[in-house]
């Protein structure tokens, strides 16, 4: 894939559909991230708690994020940037996406877990105010931490 110089100008978030999530059916446990497969994310499109966003570049799906609102918190549930395409601040737009989300929703906490090894996240997640507040040992396939930051909205 050809790395353009200031892809994220040329990227647009827009809200997720069923349509977006059949468009990259074939290439979504391959291409993105092998834990979000195609039925769980037809589940939370369809669970009216949910709110899911695309990063699309020139019409092709680039990116995905998602929150779930609780009152006056929020989960963070995934940010996933095509494998093609990391390292180009798609995952800090669709961030700054759902931070706006919870500016709108009056959310007062954003809560999220990732996993230990994933460095650049953690590092992306600490870049916008995100503290370490927390950890779940063997939470992912009983071997590996998972990692809670939370970030206070004001």
């Amino acid at each position: 894939m050809e790395k353009f110089k200031n892809i994220a100008d040329k990227i647009s978030i827009q809200p997720m559909t069923i349509s977006d999530l059949e468009s990259i059916f074939t290439t979504l446990e391959t291409d993105f991230d092998n834990f979000w497969n195609y039925n769980i994310l037809k589940s939370e499109l369809e669970n009216c708690n949910s709110k899911y966003w695309v990063a699309k570049l020139n019409n092709k799906i680039v990116g995905f994020a998602g929150i779930i609102p609780i009152l006056d918190e929020a989960d963070i549930t995934n940010i996933v940037v095509h494998k093609d395409f990391r390292n180009q601040k798609i995952g800090s737009l669709l961030l700054e996406n759902l931070i706006s989300m919870a500016h709108i929703l009056n959310i007062k906490l954003i809560n999220l877990e990732v996993r230990r090894s994933n460095i650049p996240a953690i590092n992306l997640y600490k870049k916008y105010g995100f503290t370490i507040c927390g950890c779940r040992k063997k939470y992912y396939h009983n071997s590996e931490d998972a990692i809670l930051m939370q970030k206070q909205i004001i």
